[in-house]
């Protein structure tokens, strides 16, 4: 099964911008994601794909691959099929373009469930965690988890609800997704779906169109760089 790691980048960012090329040490972000990337034994290759000339020659730079692609995506899944047309693969890792820390091992996980179910189609992580104050950030989204796996439901409310007031073991989705090549253009030629509208949550697309997402547990969560906080603190790891 040949496996391809593709990182969708972009250089604007509200907060942070040119953030994939903002150094951490002596190294671009998007260099770390990078090389974080191509240290994981499950990708046979790994790609940045971007609609930004100085993101692409960054990337040349430092000896990586960068793919040019439209610039007029709605969002980092949309790139991600154009860049899924041209490859010579079974299954693309989306790796979110601003963690610089994302471990091998992580990337591994949302890997193996295609090797162990040749119907799958998508799959994604998540974390544990029992706080409750996290849970209840909308910006943090959680998942619900079937017996055997599968996504239920993705929300930005704190799921599932306690009604008793006891403890809950909530799951913190992770923004790590892996797809088979060929679902990935039917993905993107789907328009937004009611509860995606509502939730701002794209993977919900896949569910109401009756498609599986197995979600694996991790034990590690990658720090995203959004904030110049985000950056500092970042930077402060290294050192």
């Amino acid at each position: 099964m040949k496996v391809v790691g593709v990182i969708p980048s972009r250089y604007a960012s509200t907060r942070l911008p040119g953030k994939p090329l903002l150094n951490i040490g002596t190294k671009p972000l998007i260099q770390w994601v990078y090389e974080a990337a191509r240290s994981c034994p499950a990708l046979s290759d790994v790609l940045v794909a971007t609609d930004d000339q100085r993101i692409a020659d960054a990337v040349s730079g430092f000896g990586g691959k960068a793919v040019m692609t439209r610039a007029d995506h709605p969002s980092g899944t949309d790139r991600l099929a154009e860049v899924a047309r041209m490859l010579d693969a079974d299954v693309i890792v989306n790796i979110q373009g601003d963690e610089p820390f994302i471990k091998p091992e992580t990337i591994d996980a949302v890997v193996r469930p295609f090797s162990e179910d040749p119907e799958l189609q998508m799959s994604t992580a998540c974390v544990i965690t029992r706080d409750t104050a996290e849970a209840g950030d909308p910006n943090v989204v959680k998942v619900v988890v079937s017996a055997n796996g599968n996504a239920l439901y993705f929300s930005r409310l704190p799921v599932p609800f306690s009604r008793d007031g006891g403890e809950v073991e909530y799951r913190i989705h992770l923004g790590l997704y892996a797809y088979r090549r060929e679902f990935l253009p039917v993905f993107a030629s789907w328009p937004p779906t009611t509860l995606e509208l509502t939730e701002r949550l794209e993977q919900l697309r896949v569910l109401e169109h009756g498609y599986t997402i197995r979600v694996v547990e991790v034990a590690d969560r990658a720090m995203g760089i959004d904030t110049p906080d985000d950056l500092e603190r970042a930077r402060r790891m290294i050192t």
